[in-house]
């Protein structure tokens, strides 16, 4: 028996099926189907009652075979920072309407795994990626991005012309805490960074701490700058801290590269019997959920998560659909001050 006279089998539901019943081209549904620009409201809305009345799931490998997979990757640096299921629910909500499905990878700030889940993911077929935070730069970024579209976030290489960069501008947020601090008569202000080991300065925290001296300088206190380096991510970092903490000249006012750090210096100035503020203002980076708990109650840079995973799915979308020319987005983060500062 002809499933509605397009010559598929009995009850297989097929693209052409899909076609007929909303009463459209094939092409038409295709396009709806790739989110493809052009396509009105009116066409999709017709297309996906179609879809859902059909119950249609089209067939991965019949997608590949026609050059797309609708599956996308996504590397993130870990799975442990707060900040991120922002910039993924970001992601999803441009992949999810466009139909698209995503494979994500975390590369524990390790250049090796990165590399390995990258080659895994275009071995695999994905469409595009998406990594968050790289540890990746120069030539071994544009090496990939030849073979697949590539959206960077949190990743300053505005010279690079085989992928998009989506930031925010880590500079100017650090800027914003140094003027916040300055403000509240505060002249000792510090910079708490990451270890240096691997650190290039497309890194967030090499450009908050550019954004830190350079606004010192502006404030006349290029005397006063000093940096504190912890011990790479994964080593014990609690004595690091304790020593900033316990020093003679301890700082009277702290910026953290990061709520990562920002946060666990709080609690142990809170078990040193340090007062925040009135004996150590504490300022972080990302705006994470627990700055924002009343026990916490940390100021910190928010750089809108959603936003820049929004942003980076658009850019890879387009990249998808034959633009050549990189683009390099940097948003405006804002302070949000609390108890801490």
């Amino acid at each position: 028996m002809a499933d509605g006279g397009t010559g598929e089998a009995a009850g297989r539901v097929t693209i052409r099926t899909v076609a007929a019943d909303a009463g459209v081209s094939v092409a038409a549904v295709s396009k709806v189907m790739r989110n493809a620009y052009g396509v009105s409201d009116a066409l999709r809305l017709k297309v996906e009652a179609s879809i859902e009345k059909l119950g249609y799931r089209p067939s991965v490998a019949a997608r590949g075979m026609r050059g797309r997979t609708f599956t996308l990757g996504v590397l993130l640096v870990g799975i442990d920072n707060p900040f991120l299921p922002g910039i993924y629910q970001g992601i999803e909500s441009v992949t999810e309407a466009a139909g698209y499905k995503i494979m994500v990878g975390v590369g524990a700030a390790r250049t090796p795994t990165e590399v390995q889940l990258i080659e895994q993911m275009i071995d695999n077929r994905m469409d595009g990626l998406i990594l968050v935070a790289t540890q990746i730069a120069g030539e071994t970024l544009e090496h990939f991005a030849r073979q697949i579209p590539i959206v960077v976030v949190g990743h300053h290489e505005p010279e690079a012309v085989g992928y998009d960069t989506i930031n925010n501008h880590d500079q100017n947020g650090a800027a914003l805490v140094v003027q916040a601090f300055h403000a509240r008569g505060y002249t000792d202000i510090a910079y708490v960074s990451q270890s240096e080991q691997g650190d290039h300065l497309a890194d967030v925290a090499p450009q908050r701490e550019l954004g830190y001296r350079t606004a010192m300088e502006k404030a006349g206190l290029a005397d006063h700058i000093r940096v504190f380096r912890l011990p790479q991510i994964g080593l014990p970092r609690e004595d690091a801290m304790r020593q900033i903490l316990t020093a003679k000249d301890r700082p009277r006012a702290v910026f953290c590269w990061s709520d990562l750090d920002a946060i666990p210096l709080m609690s142990e100035a809170y078990r040193l019997g340090i007062r925040v503020p009135d004996e150590l203002a504490i300022v972080g980076y990302d705006n994470s959920p627990v700055a924002a708990l009343p026990m916490m109650d940390l100021a910190s840079v928010d750089q809108n998560g959603p936003l820049l995973g929004k942003l980076a799915a658009e850019a890879l979308f387009s990249r998808m659909n034959g633009r050549k020319v990189a683009n390099h987005l940097a948003i405006e983060p804002i302070l949000v001050k609390r108890g801490s500062l």
